[in-house]
């Protein structure tokens, strides 16, 4: 028989709800046969979903928050702001373009004494637009001279239209140089629980993420990866990346050299930090990739009703105070792990600061376009503590603390 929910959780279930009502809220899509590149007030972005398309009337296209059992991949038109009215406004989603659908998973096979035996003719189509999948991408990074892909995950209750709008506005912000490419899971699920659904959606969209992650690194011509993750979908993220990470160590690879992400971004990770010390730092995840920046809030409103909900302190609430003595000193020794404070720019209980505010977009920007460590006069930082810094405003640079703890 189902537990009952304790009476304090209907509350802040509804607490809950009402923080996040201003996210999510799919509408209908211009469906077109292509999308121009990208040129003075039109931008072109790519995305790969596994949101389920409805199409409520002709030429429309709404990814919804249904899940479905194949990928996507599209580009999609966003324009920019033009008039004096609308400067400052974020690029709008205005035109989708869905180029290929990838037959659903999982794919038939059969076994015999042990062996599996995958369907021929099911894994030959997969195969087709697992190329076509790479063409697309190939074409985009000769078109861009780079051999970067900046690739974005975004968290719960959002909408498709959410989430390329929030990469148009951070690929913006990196001066538009590498691959712009969302990922789009199937978040944004309606009522007091869409947030529950939203975490078994993220958990069902892994697999497809995964392949995803896949096919951007055996693609010709991608050099470097950097990827961003925003609140729940630093856990989709983080749970495909450790699995890709498992396989090509097992495989006798370096993940570092075979997997080639310069940059893993976890902007307010809704993550359970016991979950993170046993699955990501136990099993030495960290070494995979470049650099990672964690930009935290130790008193993020969203992540806080969720803490309550799930009881283990969320990873984008953490302070140094909360590691233990040994971990501490493997993220010493590790040396590419770094934790941003955000909160004296962005307001003690903000959220969504990684695509709102400024100073920290500024910060990511700064990251992504020139490497910059977090002890460079490039970026607004002051040291805390260990590999902990505060994020400040120029203004309070002036005054810099012998030692600030986040």
């Amino acid at each position: 028989m189902p537990r009952a929910l304790p009476a304090l959780s209907k509350p802040l279930l509804l607490a809950f709800a009402l923080a996040l009502a201003g996210c999510g809220g799919a509408r209908p899509l211009s469906e077109v046969e292509a999308v121009p590149p990208s040129s003075g007030k039109n931008m072109r972005l790519y995305f790969v979903t596994d949101r389920n398309p409805s199409r409520p009337g002709e030429g429309e296209l709404i990814y919804t928050a249904a899940r479905s059992s194949s990928m996507a991949l599209g580009t999609a038109h966003l324009r920019r702001a033009e008039s004096r009215a609308e400067m400052g406004k974020p690029p709008k989603l205005t035109q989708v373009h869905e180029a290929l659908r990838f037959p659903a998973t999982p794919l038939p096979f059969s076994q015999d004494k042990g062996v599996i035996l995958p369907d021929l003719a099911a894994t030959a189509r997969y195969g087709e637009s697992s190329s076509a999948l790479k063409a697309e991408l190939s074409q985009a990074l000769r078109e861009s001279g780079q051999d970067e892909v900046l690739l974005y995950v975004h968290g719960f209750n959002s909408s498709f239209e959410e989430s390329i709008e929030t990469l148009a506005r951070v690929w913006h912000s990196v001066g538009e140089g590498p691959v712009p490419l969302a990922y789009s899971w199937p978040a944004g699920n309606p009522g007091l629980f869409g947030y529950f659904k939203d975490r078994e959606s993220g958990e069902f969209s892994i697999y497809h993420l995964k392949e995803t992650l896949r096919l951007i690194t055996a693609t010709p011509g991608v050099g470097r990866i950097h990827i961003i993750a925003h609140s729940r979908g630093s856990d989709v993220l983080t749970t495909a990346l450790r699995e890709l990470v498992i396989e090509t160590r097992a495989a006798g690879r370096n993940p570092r050299q075979s997997l080639r992400i310069e940059n893993l971004i976890l902007a307010a990770p809704d993550l359970d930090f016991g979950v993170v010390r046993q699955r990501l730092i136990a099993e030495k995840f960290g070494p995979a990739f470049g650099r990672i920046t964690v930009y935290i809030n130790p008193e993020d409103s969203a992540l806080g009703l969720a803490q309550t909900l799930m009881a283990g302190t969320r990873f984008g609430r953490l302070s140094y105070n909360q590691l233990e003595p040994n971990e501490r000193e493997i993220f010493k020794q590790i040396g590419n792990v770094d934790f941003i404070n955000v909160s004296a720019v962005t307001g003690k209980s903000s959220h969504a600061y990684f695509r709102n505010n400024p100073e920290v977009l500024m910060d990511m920007a700064t990251l992504l376009k020139s490497e910059a460590p977090p002890d460079s006069p490039q970026r607004n930082l002051i040291h805390a503590e260990a590999n902990f810094w505060r994020l400040l405003l120029p203004r309070d640079l002036r005054v810099l603390p012998e030692r600030m703890d986040p």
